[in-house]
């Protein structure tokens, strides 16, 4: 049974007349090194801090793109500890940001599999959230074939937390395909969707999904990827994107590692909720 859990650690914002934030989608090309990947993650979170983000979101599987998909078992870490959660803290609180690190491979009770746990950090360096990754790949697309399951073990916790900047949705990649997860959200301000869509899945449907999920939830949606080519042969998408709760692409980029930066303002999506109120008109409701 799914359970909602909704954390909350809302801090007092300014109330002047500008309510507007920045905030950014880091987009990488990861690699088998967890240090070099880091040190790239480093790079380009600085990058989106000095254009004014103030919550900086990091791509599923940031800190490994290993030769094969066992290798992240190799640096699962146990919640609270370790390096690739150190750098998280570290950073958040160094820069004085929201960090959210995409996933991060913990440890599961199946010595074989890892959870792909989507982590929040806030300014403090304090951890005030964690979703593992429900919905686990699979694909047998020509020479393609993904089979998450072998070495991911699902969650099953719905995971929402409330910031300075609005109430947020914790989802990761596959999970865009399944709009009944962010139904289970209730109302959410900001949807989180790092990914790694395949260059032949994210060609044909992942604008389309993520547009889909900002409008039907009249929510942001913070969508990093990862994008380029890997040294493990894998191709992945990229185009990662900021979208409005009226379904517009705010910002993107398209291919190659970088910051994708842009301004979410709350009286615009509050006005475009109050003139439009179908969050209001839900009938059917999640069970």
């Amino acid at each position: 049974m799914l359970k909602n859990t909704v954390k909350d650690h809302s801090l007092n914002i300014d109330k002047g007349a500008d309510k507007g934030f920045c905030v950014a989608a880091i987009q990488m090309a990861s690699g088998p090194s967890v240090s070099a990947n880091l040190e790239e993650a480093a790079r380009l979170i600085e990058d989106a801090v000095c254009r004014g983000a103030k919550l900086v979101v990091l791509p599923e599987y940031f800190c490994i793109m290993g030769m094969k998909d066992t290798d992240k078992l190799a640096v699962r870490e146990q919640p609270g500890e370790g390096p690739i959660q150190k750098f998280l803290s570290d950073t958040a609180k160094r820069l004085g940001i929201w960090l959210v690190g995409g996933s991060v491979p913990l440890v599961s009770p199946d010595p074989n599999k890892v959870y792909n746990s989507c982590l929040v950090y806030a300014d403090d360096g304090r951890q005030v959230a964690r979703y593992d990754k429900i919905h686990l790949f699979g694909l047998q697309l020509g020479h393609e074939c993904y089979a998450e399951e072998k070495t991911i073990k699902a969650g099953d916790k719905v995971v929402t937390v409330n910031s300075p900047f609005g109430r947020i949705g914790l989802s990761i990649c596959y999970d865009l395909r399944f709009p009944e997860l962010f139904r289970l959200m209730d109302k959410v301000d900001i949807i989180l969707a790092p990914a790694a869509f395949t260059a032949i899945t994210g060609k044909a449907h992942w604008e389309v999904l993520v547009r889909a999920r900002a409008v039907e939830n009249m929510a942001y949606v913070i969508a990093p990827g990862q994008g380029g080519y890997h040294v493990n042969g894998r191709e992945t998408n990229g185009d990662s994107m900021i979208v409005d709760p009226w379904g517009v692409v705010v910002e993107r980029l398209p291919r190659g590692s970088g910051a994708v930066v842009a301004k979410i303002d709350p009286d615009y999506q509050s006005s475009l909720r109050a003139n439009l109120p179908a969050l209001n008109h839900r009938i059917l409701q999640p069970c």
